[in-house]
């Protein structure tokens, strides 16, 4: 029985200034700084510090745009010690301050940039977009190696080890290269469509892969075929997410789950281990496009093209909490501290929930 609490306007706050799409959105780890970027041209830092009445912005100005629904063209990556990255459609590389400076850009992708992470040394950062994937050193800021084996658009990256990573494209394949190989050491071949996101598991031992062809998909270094196929969905899979939980996380002793979000108006919950469906989320009225956890794996915001993020309690599958914002809900993230939701909107609005 869900036990669904509206969360009330004095705990949301409603962050405006973009004058397009918010497709991207990050908190700093160590601090209460919330990062949002948009299809305006615009990266802006939100100081969302407690008992700050002021959020007033930090604008990082790009001067340039590009459209697509399907593209994150403003990709906002907050490492370690909080330098906001930008990958944006004029092939890109951004990285600024804290204070708003920018401190180093790098230039020599062909293509509009959709996806850009930083390895856990900070040692590399790898695009992904038009033109393959790409290897910037950072304390250089070089390319330091171009990969070109998709025939299609690559959609998403994501580092297994600090010199390993996987790609997958609108090809439908998945690939995992390494920085010392000149060739993908594996190929992972199943999806029929597009593949639109992936991410390894806290371990870097399981990959999570979701498609266009309504499916969800667990693949292993240790097998060319998925171990698992999970099909629960009736439309596109927009986003999957690992739950910090299990093998190599802080909370071990927690069952290792596999969240997606839909385009059929539904999130899932997955048993890793089993392979099967443990909860279908069904309280959203059109398009999921985004799904978080908690960092300590017990809560999932949801966000989707209803207006609507909600808040599920990951053991029961209850809803917990609801918000309705602005516009549709194209991303959610979760501060580090677990208290507060980020999430950015179609209309240009990013807004902060309080959970506390």
């Amino acid at each position: 029985m869900d036990v669904d609490q509206s969360i009330s306007s004095s705990k949301v706050t409603v962050l405006s200034g973009h004058e397009g799409e918010v497709y991207d959105c990050a908190w700093s780890p160590v601090t209460d700084l919330f990062a949002t970027g948009s299809t305006d041209g615009t990266a802006r830092i939100w100081n969302m510090r407690e008992g700050s009445k002021n959020q007033k912005e930090l604008v990082l100005p790009h001067w340039f745009q590009s459209f697509g629904p399907k593209k994150k063209t403003y990709k906002i990556i907050p490492s370690l010690s909080w330098n906001a990255t930008t990958g944006c459609s004029d092939g890109c590389v951004r990285i600024w301050s804290p204070e708003g400076t920018l401190t180093e850009t790098w230039g020599e992708y062909d293509g509009e940039i959709f996806s850009l992470k930083w390895n856990k040394q900070e040692s590399y950062i790898v695009t992904a977009g038009d033109d393959g994937t790409m290897i910037w050193d950072v304390p250089t800021g070089l390319s330091h190696k171009t990969f070109r084996f998709h025939p299609g658009v690559v959609y998403d990256v994501d580092w297994q080890t600090n010199t390993s990573f996987a790609s997958c494209s609108s090809d439908s394949s998945i690939h995992v290269c390494d920085i010392g190989e000149k060739r993908p050491i594996k190929f992972f071949k199943g999806h029929t469509e597009e593949v639109n996101a992936i991410q390894w598991d806290p371990q870097g031992q399981l990959l999570v892969s979701c498609s266009d062809d309504k499916t969800i998909k667990i693949w292993s270094m240790n097998q060319d075929t998925c171990v698992h196929d999970l099909q629960a969905h009736s439309n596109v899979v927009r986003n999957v997410r690992w739950s910090p939980t299990g093998p190599g996380t802080t909370n071990p002793n927690m069952n290792s789950i596999v969240a997606s979000a839909s385009f059929d108006f539904t999130a899932c919950l997955w048993d890793v281990e089993r392979g099967t469906c443990i909860s279908t989320l069904t309280k959203h009225t059109d398009a999921v496009y985004s799904v978080a956890f908690s960092p300590d794996g017990k809560y999932l915001a949801s966000g989707g093209n209803d207006k609507y993020v909600y808040i599920w309690n990951v053991h029961s599958g209850e809803l917990i909490h609801s918000y309705k914002g602005t516009g549709g809900m194209y991303v959610v993230c979760w501060n580090s501290r677990g208290n507060k939701v980020g999430a950015g909107s179609f209309d240009g609005n990013a807004f902060v929930l309080d959970l506390q």
